[in-house]
């Protein structure tokens, strides 16, 4: 087993870097905001109509336009400055969570409007996700691109877990809409701060200056060919086609299911509410900022292999999910997602390094956005079904099928494919089409 050791003088050398600061910033003041719209979002929905088929509508109308378009997304990344693509996204997505807190603040928002909405800020985040997750090779030295990924991605789980608690208490304090959307004021203001972040990271993003890179002599391919190129080289390695089939399946199966389970959850049980949403939202997001600390400080820290490692972990969740369908207190679920955040965010960061290693620097933009599209968009599609299917079986039943699904999904893999032989070593470099 072996540490990977923090060099603080390169960790010290990032912080003085002028880009790297601006980044940091925005990105930041973004992804704090968007926590309090994945937390206000589901919870006006249930409010404005107590109906979890119209929930599953509104996050597949965010998930169906991400999930088609996210490799279009990246390779127009690809084509233009990632830059130009992100600042246009932020403007974008101003002035559409500025009219959905106009809507609930003056109380006149109706569900097809939330349709609407919900609808474009999905075909937005298609395009600011995969220029989102590009920049910083743009805007960055080669030499310092480990270390800021890891910032970013320590302040992505700090922002999940102090976002949802303050989302919560401010929904409860302002108005959660229990008195109907006139009364949903916490609900207005937790939409517009996010407004705002937007405005204020896209002036952080206006004073990064990009690098000149190499010209990308693919740069001009068909944006078409560049997007099946993508897919043919995932499909063509074995190990990456296994593992993205597998997260797949999770993603389908619990993922989707659980990602509505929570609010309605909230909702419905007694005792419980917005503020408790926020309570175990935020605490699932300081058990994965812990794993990922635990991941950093022990980057060896293996059961047998990456692989081996990787099912026994969904086992483990999957089996904790089995009793969140009973709780009865905030502090019983926030104990449950805790657990889950540390064995997931342990994993999450070995998975990404092994599939940056794993794939060739020329196709890694494209090969992240099928990455991507797994979790960002096959998820709120399975939540739309979700949705349906909680008319017909309840809601700790919905938890425990889940949950056992899961396990049953991380134990055909374990026998039946061959996820249990990937490790940490590097393939071999392969050559990309464009």
């Amino acid at each position: 087993m072996t540490t990977k050791k923090t060099d603080p003088a390169a960790r010290a050398a990032l912080f003085q870097d002028r880009n790297f600061r601006w980044l940091i910033t925005g990105s930041a003041i973004s992804l704090l905001g968007d926590q309090f719209t994945l937390l206000a979002l589901p919870w006006l929905v249930l409010r404005l109509t107590g109906d979890t088929v119209a929930l599953g509508t509104v996050l597949a109308l965010v998930g169906i336009p991400r999930a088609v378009f996210i490799l279009l997304g990246g390779a127009v990344v690809d084509r233009f400055s990632p830059q130009r693509v992100l600042m246009l996204t932020k403007h974008v997505n101003f002035v559409l969570l500025g009219l959905l807190a106009l809507g609930v603040w003056q109380g006149v928002l109706t569900l097809p409007a939330i349709y609407a909405l919900s609808l474009a800020l999905g075909i937005s985040s298609a395009f600011s996700i995969p220029s989102g997750t590009s920049i910083l090779p743009h805007a960055l030295a080669p030499a310092q691109l480990g270390a800021a990924n890891g910032v970013m991605m320590g302040v992505r789980q700090l922002s999940m877990f102090v976002g949802p608690l303050a989302a919560g208490v401010l929904i409860a304090l302002f108005g959660d809409g229990s008195g109907g959307v006139q009364n949903a004021g916490g609900i207005a203001v937790a939409l517009a701060l996010d407004a705002f972040s937007f405005a204020l990271s896209a002036w952080t993003l206006a004073h990064v200056k990009m690098r000149t890179l190499p010209a990308d002599p693919a740069r001009h391919a068909p944006i078409w060919a560049s997007m099946v190129s993508g897919v043919r080289h995932v499909w063509g390695d074995a190990q990456l086609r296994t593992l993205y089939l597998y997260w797949g399946a999770v993603a389908v199966l619990v993922l989707g299911p659980l990602h509505i389970a929570l609010p309605v959850l909230a909702e419905s049980r007694p005792g419980l509410g917005a503020s408790a949403l926020g309570v175990m939202v935020g605490a699932h997001g300081a058990g994965t900022l812990l794993g990922m600390v635990v991941s950093g400080l022990r980057p060896g820290l293996r059961i047998g292999t990456l692989g081996t490692s990787v099912l026994l972990a969904d086992i483990a969740i999957g089996l904790l999910f089995v009793p969140m369908g009973g709780i009865s207190a905030a502090w019983q679920g926030a104990l449950l997602m805790v657990l889950v955040g540390v064995l997931g965010g342990f994993m999450q960061v070995a998975v990404f390094t092994w599939v940056q290693k794993r794939v060739p620097p020329a196709m890694l933009g494209r090969s992240m956005s099928l990455f991507m599209f797994i979790f960002m968009g096959l998820v709120p599609v399975s939540s739309a079904a979700a949705g349906w299917l909680l008319q017909v079986v309840s809601l700790p039943q919905l938890f425990t099928g889940a949950g056992l699904l899961l396990v049953a999904a991380a134990v055909l893999a374990w026998v039946g494919t061959p996820i249990r032989g990937v490790d940490e070593a590097v393939a071999p470099v392969r050559g990309a089409a464009p």
